[in-house]
């Protein structure tokens, strides 16, 4: 290395000024740097003066390609061989991105308007501009995941079948829900979307469980629903497997429900006037029945029948609900309820009939009858069995505080008329108002906190 710096000392030879220690003057030291012969300038040696100028600018254009982002470097400025920014076709040098819109999302090919890409649809997450129309995409044969037995394949949505332990929890709730709605085509469509299987004759068996222990308006809507189920969901032998099961298990509803096996009986009848029995189920059994329960729910089953051709109305066989009857039917079953109230006595026979007809908020009525039935009778056999039963139902609050009340101003508001059949109807009905009071007061209720909330009888009629 010592020998190649000799030689090159030997071939550029250093003045004595060059050697001196002395600080240089501007135009000393520039008169140095035009004496060198090579120079480096950003690691590039000049062998001329005028290619000084020529390196910087060489340099600036390194420094602005280096700056520019991946995605603009095919629109940025392109250098020729020799360095120099090349030209477009008019003499003018292409369009370049600025530092300070590099995350600027117009277009920077110095075409269009101005506009964003795509017409505002190539952000992230969008799909495509508003209104756009995508065909059905075509399946491409040479694709290596093509498979050929796939281009007429149907997909279909699969529901697993009803396990055994689940059956009886899916459809408990199923109908409750449709003893407060009465909607048979929701339960229909709700059945429908169950995988019931084999288990699908459990579905009428489940039902009528539940209405034993119910009211008679929820047998009538289940003697409907399995009308309506009978060929949508259910089959007629699904619904005869259903009955035998009921019949065999008798013994344990009884335990639950005394009166199961009449109401069996009656299911019975129903289904067969209804079309989803047949007429010949109850000669199947004849002669072979050993089960006590069973025989007489076959035999009330029977009788009904029997009764059907003499004119009875098995469709009407449960009654309609208490909402749906007419006001005269409500009224006419109310005054028999108390003319046989009279001649028994028996108060809880009494209040079992009135909890059947399902009218809580018709009980006014109830007490209004019986006090026109005291009005109207002669004697205090009537006044004092009609005062206990109304004493009776207030203990057990079968009658609320409101509906007592509006019986009794009912009473008071229809006096006047009362009084033209019955001469003695105020006296009879001062004195049924007193004793009222003093009676319901000893259990500590008062049917309208006090007496002076009714009006006098004299009042009301002048």
């Amino acid at each position: 290395m010592a020998t190649d710096c000799e030689a090159w000392l030997n071939a550029n030879p250093l003045d004595a000024d060059d050697l001196s220690d002395s600080f240089l003057s501007g135009e000393e030291e520039n008169g140095i740097i035009t004496k060198n012969i090579k120079n480096e300038i950003n690691g590039n040696w000049i062998s001329a003066p005028n290619s000084i100028h020529e390196a910087r600018l060489k340099a600036k254009a390194k420094r602005r390609l280096r700056k520019t982002s991946s995605r603009d470097s095919g629109r940025g400025d392109s250098f020729s061989e020799n360095g120099d920014p090349s030209r477009g076709t008019n003499g003018t040098a292409p369009p370049t991105s600025p530092k300070s819109k590099l995350l600027d999302r117009k277009s920077r090919a110095g075409k269009g308007r101005g506009l964003p890409k795509k017409g505002g649809a190539g952000g992230k997450g969008v799909w495509g501009p508003p209104g756009e129309v995508y065909d059905l995409e075509e399946v491409d044969v040479k694709d290596p995941n093509y498979d050929e037995a796939q281009e007429n394949c149907v997909y279909e949505t699969v529901v697993p079948p009803l396990e055994e332990g689940a059956f009886e929890k899916t459809l408990t709730p199923i109908v409750q829900e449709y003893f407060e709605h009465g909607d048979t085509n929701e339960v229909a469509e709700l059945l429908g979307e169950l995988n019931l299987g084999s288990m699908s004759s459990g579905v009428p068996m489940l039902a009528v469980s539940l209405a034993l222990e119910a009211k008679a308006s929820h047998r009538e809507l289940t003697s409907r629903l399995l009308t309506d189920l009978c060929g949508r969901v259910l089959s007629r032998s699904d619904v005869e497997s259903s009955f035998d099961k009921l019949l065999r298990e008798l013994p344990d509803l009884v335990l639950d429900t005394p009166g199961a096996p009449q109401l069996v009986g009656q299911f019975i009848a129903r289904a067969v006037k209804d079309q989803i029995l047949s007429k010949s189920y109850l000669d199947g059994y004849k002669g072979r029945v050993d089960c006590v329960h069973a025989r007489a729910a076959l035999d009330r089953a029977a009788v009904l029948l029997k009764m059907g051709l003499g004119g009875l109305r098995i469709d009407n066989l449960w009654g309609t609900g208490g909402g749906q009857r007419p006001v005269t039917q409500l009224v006419r079953e109310m005054t028999l309820l108390l003319k046989e109230y009279l001649l028994s006595g028996d108060n809880k026979e009494a209040e079992r009939c009135l909890r059947e007809l399902e009218v809580p908020h018709f009980h006014h009525e109830f007490v209004y009858e019986a006090m026109v039935m005291v009005l109207e009778s002669k004697g205090e056999k009537t006044f004092k069995m009609v005062l206990q039963l109304l004493k009776f139902l207030w203990v057990s609050s079968i009658i609320t505080v409101d509906q007592m009340r509006r019986g009794y101003e009912r009473v008071y508001m229809d006096i006047a008329e009362i009084n033209i059949d019955v001469p003695r109807a105020y006296f009879i009905l001062e004195q049924f108002v007193d004793k009222s009071f003093s009676l319901f007061n000893e259990k500590g209720g008062q049917i309208v906190g006090s007496k002076q909330h009714l009006p006098s009888p004299a009042a009301v009629c002048f």
